[in-house]
């Protein structure tokens, strides 16, 4: 029986749909933990190294990239650190945002049966993408001191260029995934559009080799640039990343992921109509 004291949900005072989404994904923060961890079993599960994989991947890329380029670039010192330190920022990017427009499809379901936040699955994509980059960093410690190059104080400001790196690749998650619910095409276009960013980023070859003419177009207008400068750079150079490259990646990073999180939750209502 109704009573005057129970609650009246009313439509025209719904609070901005951003907003609600990030109180949502407070709220639900034990499932995004679930979410995770069902991710990570359930990819290496069957595996015989399991998680292990997580580090072999990158260190198999960065031993083929090396034989391949060593000779090229002599004078880079530490090549195959160089390569690694970049290789697994980049991984971490191009891995979070495809499995976010996977996740929302195979969310798709779930999001019509029940209510949930509708970015859980693109969070949780985040967090296991954070889990396997924690893991990268073992080859890459190794690697560092196998080539005989110092590891840095600096190495501890990593988790902040972690943090830029995640809140990045969610906002350009949440935007390529609203897209490809509208246009399935788009997840198809963007498995290309990583291949050609990724070699417009200087994660194989040095910045110095550009000609200095073309460096605008390929590295100023490149956010991916910044974000692996900032990652890099205290780990291989072992110094802070500069003012403006640390501020441009930061003011990135941020944009993005307000644009995304805004974009994403504002069409959210209509997914279930398009799923």
């Amino acid at each position: 029986m109704k009573t005057s004291d129970d609650p009246i949900y009313d439509s025209a005072k719904r609070g901005p749909v951003a907003l609600e989404e990030l109180r949502g994904i407070f709220q639900y923060r034990d499932l995004i933990f679930q979410l995770v961890r069902r991710d990570i079993v359930a990819r290496y599960k069957r595996s015989v190294l399991g998680i292990a994989w997580t580090m072999l991947q990158p260190l198999g890329m960065m031993v083929i990239l090396s034989l391949v380029f060593s000779t090229l670039f002599q004078s880079v010192k530490g090549y195959p650190s160089y390569i690694l330190s970049g290789l697994i920022a980049w991984t971490f990017f191009a891995q979070t945002t495809s499995a976010m427009i996977t996740q929302i499809v195979w969310g798709g379901a779930l999001l019509k049966q029940i209510y949930l936040p509708r970015t859980s699955f693109s969070v949780s994509a985040v967090g296991t993408g954070l889990v396997n980059l924690a893991f990268s960093f073992i080859p890459l410690v190794l690697i560092i001191i196998l080539f005989g190059l110092p590891l840095y104080w600096s190495i501890l400001f990593v988790p902040v260029s972690m943090l830029l790196l995640a809140a990045f690749a969610l906002g350009v998650g949440l935007i390529i995934s609203t897209l490809a619910i509208y246009f399935p095409d788009v997840s198809e276009m963007y498995a290309v559009v990583l291949v050609a960013w990724m070699y417009l980023t200087p994660i194989i070859y040095p910045e110095e080799l550009v000609p200095e003419a073309y460096r605008f177009w390929i590295f100023n207008l490149n956010p991916m640039y910044y974000l692996v400068k900032v990652f890099r750079v205290p780990l291989f150079e072992g110094t802070l990343p500069d003012t403006l490259t640390l501020a441009t990646a930061a003011g990135i990073s941020i944009l993005t992921l307000l644009i995304g999180w805004f974009f994403y939750s504002n069409k959210a209502d209509e997914f279930a109509y398009h799923l």
